[in-house]
């Protein structure tokens, strides 16, 4: 796991809160396909610092659940959040073994898919988790913009790729999985789940004050991908 989740775990959250490609991109984008909150549980599949599960409290959720695999992030989301929601560690690329069947409403996972290397399991026990008629809405690395990245040239191609991120201020070393469009939606479908929305989102125009070179980047050229899909009832 990067040094950014852990070592940087409170700068990351004091960075993510604000930043361009976190608070005006991924967010409202991931944000706008979730739907209805109010009365709902919630599972947040790799919920970093809480920021997310912050905004489930203020929609009125019924339950949240946070997940992550750092240490790091999960004390910082008890830290702030405490009773109000039930975190715990869990590397999602495991699934979701402390889960019960047909037990949420909504899950979550914000640029998390891409740092694990086989999808399918994940998606098929978050496809066990998930009532029938649930949704599940997550982000990643947008595989035509990841594929510039590539060492080998073969789009279709799965790839461990390795660089240096400097989104804490300092230079962190990030690895991560770039792999095709095609292999990203038939791990999804081949869990059970019918994809019901992709979007590839939408930079807040609030961004080109930050930065305008950033934020004609973003509006010209993709950076992530959003997806929702339903299990069936």
């Amino acid at each position: 796991m990067s040094e950014m989740y852990t070592k940087h775990a409170k700068k990351y959250d004091s960075v993510a809160r604000d930043n361009i490609y976190n608070a005006l991109l991924e967010r409202p984008s991931t944000m706008a396909l979730l739907g209805e909150i109010k009365g709902k549980n919630i599972l947040d599949m790799g919920c970093g610092s809480g920021i997310y599960a912050e905004w489930f409290l203020e929609q009125s959720a019924n339950t949240i659940k946070c997940l992550d695999a750092s240490v790091e992030m999960i004390e910082l989301v008890k830290t702030k959040l405490g009773d109000n929601v039930e975190a715990y560690v869990q590397d999602v690329a495991h699934g979701l073994p402390k889960e019960a069947n047909n037990s949420a409403d909504i899950i979550v996972s914000p640029l998390v898919v891409h740092y694990i290397e086989n999808l399918v399991p994940v998606f098929k026990d978050a496809f066990r988790v998930l009532k029938p008629g649930g949704c599940m809405v997550f982000s990643t690395h947008h595989p035509f913009a990841d594929f510039e990245c590539s060492l080998s040239g073969n789009y279709f191609e799965r790839e461990h790729i390795q660089e240096e991120w400097n989104t804490v201020g300092t230079p962190v070393s990030v690895s991560f999985y770039r792999r095709s469009l095609t292999e990203l939606c038939d791990a999804v479908t081949s869990s059970g789940f019918i994809i019901s929305k992709i979007s590839e989102g939408n930079v807040d125009a609030r961004a080109k004050d930050m930065s305008e070179s950033t934020y004609n980047q973003l509006k010209n050229k993709p950076n992530f991908i959003f997806i929702r899909c339903e299990k069936p009832i």
